[in-house]
């Protein structure tokens, strides 16, 4: 039997031994990388005024929703008993799977689609057929030849870039639907919200925008679906609940909210305050839903003897207890600040937002919670988180063109208005206002802060003499809105003071590929001895798009050289050599090399003996050969005097006949 010197088969053998137990880690880890990162919703506290729990306990609560374990009770009045199982804790009636800044792209980043498909040949073709002007034949050349060498430099690498693009948007969409898909079938969220910057570019043609909205409903959110206009409502004293929040069942989600998505606008999608006008704005709703609304959910009471303790106007008007109410407010914050494009789009903001305030509960009663959701965040100082402030504006109009947070007077519309907090501790509710949160984009790096003010703060007058003119000013030290990290100010006990009223911002880090497929995770309960919403976040990173792509490249490449194998198999079942087929392809590819192989000893000593064989009956023949020599010698040069002479006697010379002999002998030979 033969051996080759390379066995191909052999080879990829050893090669799916060694990649595809890699291949197969490592798509285990990219499909369950929530259960390796340990994501989970914060849950709610066993004990009143403890922490939320972000971390084994709340993993382990998610990982029973899909294991199916049912609750083992515990014997209370024996210390000694432990369950076989840890009894299922429940989970927050509130979980906002939040996606930050998707940003996809289309079409404006591929060369082809705005230069076109080798321009460069269509210019060298109207020079050659005189389309164009020029000065003499010499510069019609001369451009001539500029066209070749941009053709070959410019138009082939353009076009190879272009279906790269291509390839990597399509690759982009189907990363960012992964960690979308993943964690919202790992986690179980009741809401989603996608926080602004869903597009990558607000100047597309109308074409571009609804074909990139078609990929993000087709591919990236699949499976989800825009919030109803009828649903999505402008606030009103007397409104209708937009539903209720489950606190039934191992998930206590909804069917109907887990596949609506909570679109916000971001300054991608509609522009800035200079930017924004009726039509980018009219396209979005279109597509993604309204820009400003809000949805109210309540939570029903499980211990039916709480009713008796809420407010009621007639029969317990001292009671501050209202039944229990989470507030969800969208807004558009692109065009708070001015100057703006359309002062039209920006009333209609500020109404909106003079609208959730007029409507709100008051700040004396406990019960209700407010979320708010919106893309610019809030002024910070520089120093705090990654972008620091930002503004610039238009030159030939002077509107707002660009922005990193809102401006401070903006900012305390969302803190003194829309939250109901002060610095003063006469105001009503001692300025400690409503709870709730804030939760935005914009900021790719992500940031958590607290906002607080300080009421035990003394407000100072002084005479401060100039340094120019000599003169005294009055300057005022007055009360002034702060931010501190949420880490820093928990770490200084800032956070639930009496005389310091805040609330919490959370930006969420972006969900693209550079900034690790990030999404948070915001647990809203609510707490019945208090009668108070607590939140906490959580965060939960997959991994830059790289691992995506080795991960699938890889098992691409297993796959197919699995398959391969198995051909292979099935037709050596058959008789065919595929090794040698293989081989003598490769060989003949890389330089018509001729197919050799490799013998066995028993082949390589047979081969030996045949030749020495061969040699000895080589000897034998020659030594007949050379009795036999002399004679044929002979015979041969008698004949040949003969025929020379008869030859000779026609006029024919000996050269002449020499000639004609060999002459037959090469007709001869060729024949």
């Amino acid at each position: 039997m033969s051996q080759l010197s390379w066995s191909p088969t052999a080879t990829l053998r050893k090669g799916l031994r060694i990649f595809l137990p890699i291949s197969l880690a490592l798509t285990i880890y990219l499909y369950f990388f929530p259960f390796f990162g340990k994501c989970a919703f914060p849950l709610p506290p066993v004990q009143h005024n403890a922490p939320a729990d972000t971390g084994y306990h709340a993993f382990l609560e998610t990982v029973k929703l899909h294991l199916s374990l049912p609750p083992v009770p515990v014997d209370e009045t024996d210390p000694t008993s432990t369950p076989a199982v840890t009894p299922s804790r429940p989970l927050a009636p509130f979980r906002l799977l939040a996606l930050g800044d998707p940003q996809l792209e289309g079409d404006t980043s591929i060369p082809t689609e705005y230069l076109g498909v080798f321009p460069h040949v269509k210019s060298l073709f109207r020079h050659l057929t005189f389309q164009t002007s020029h000065a003499s034949l010499r510069w019609r050349l001369r451009q001539c030849f500029h066209e070749i060498v941009d053709i070959f430099f410019e138009d082939v690498f353009n076009l190879a870039e272009s279906y790269r693009k291509r390839f990597d948007h399509w690759g982009n969409d189907y990363y960012l639907a992964h960690i979308y898909r993943t964690l919202h079938w790992w986690s179980r969220p009741t809401h989603v919200t996608v926080l602004g910057d869903l597009l990558g570019s607000q100047w597309v043609t109308d074409d571009e925008f609804y074909w990139r909205a078609h990929r993000f409903w087709n591919r990236v959110l699949k499976g989800g679906e825009r919030v109803p206009d009828d649903v999505a409502m402008f606030p009103a004293d007397e409104y209708d609940l937009t539903g209720y929040l489950s606190t039934s069942g191992p998930a206590n989600d909804s069917s109907v909210w887990t596949k609506r998505i909570i679109n916000v606008a971001g300054n991608h999608d509609i522009g800035y305050a200079g930017d924004i006008n009726t039509n980018l704005t009219a396209r979005f709703e279109d597509a993604f839903g309204k820009v400003n609304y809000e949805l109210r959910f309540e939570l029903p009471l499980t211990n039916k003897s709480l009713t008796n303790t809420l407010f009621d106007a007639l029969d317990n008007p001292l009671s501050d207890r209202l039944v229990p109410e989470l507030r969800l407010v969208v807004l558009n914050d692109m065009n708070l600040d001015t100057p703006a494009l359309s002062p039209e789009l920006q009333d209609d903001t500020y109404s909106f937002i003079n609208s959730v305030i007029n409507t709100a509960s008051a700040v004396q009663f406990k019960g209700h919670f407010t979320l708010v959701l919106t893309h610019v965040p809030l002024y910070k100082p520089d120093g705090v988180c990654v972008d620091s402030p930002l503004f610039t504006f238009h030159d030939h109009d002077g509107t707002l063109k660009e922005q990193n947070q809102l401006s401070l007077a903006a900012s305390k519309g969302f803190l003194e208005g829309i939250l109901g907090m002060a610095g003063n501790k006469d105001a009503p509710g001692n300025g400690q206002g409503r709870r709730g949160i804030i939760l935005n984009g914009h900021d790719h790096e992500g940031c958590d802060t607290w906002h607080y003010i300080n009421q035990s703060f003394v407000e100072e007058e002084t005479l401060v003499q100039g340094a120019e003119d000599g003169e005294f000013e009055i300057e005022r030290k007055q009360r002034e809105w702060e931010v501190k990290r949420y880490k820093q100010a928990k770490k200084e006990a800032l956070i639930g003071r009496e005389d310091m009223p805040g609330v919490r911002e959370v930006t969420v880090r972006s969900m693209m590929g550079e900034f690790g497929g990030n999404a948070g995770l915001l647990s809203v309960w609510f707490d019945e001895e208090e009668w108070e919403w607590k939140a906490e976040y959580a965060t939960c990173p997959m991994g830059t798009q790289h691992l995506w792509w080795v991960v699938h490249f890889m098992d691409f490449f297993v796959v197919l050289g699995a398959v391969l194998l198995a051909a292979a198999g099935v037709a050596g079942w058959f008789g065919v050599d595929v090794d040698r087929i293989v081989v003598r392809g490769l060989r003949r590819m890389v330089g018509g090399r001729k197919y050799r192989r490799r013998m066995t000893t028993s082949e390589r000593s047979e081969r030996h003996e045949r030749h020495r064989e061969g040699e000895r009956h080589r000897d034998e023949r020659g030594k007949s050969r050379d009795r036999n020599a002399v004679v044929k010698d002979r015979t041969r040069s008698k004949s040949r005097r003969r025929m020379y002479k008869e030859e000779g006697r026609r006029g024919v010379t000996p050269d002449q006949q020499l000639w004609s002999e060999a002459k037959k002998r090469l007709d001869y030979e060729k024949s």
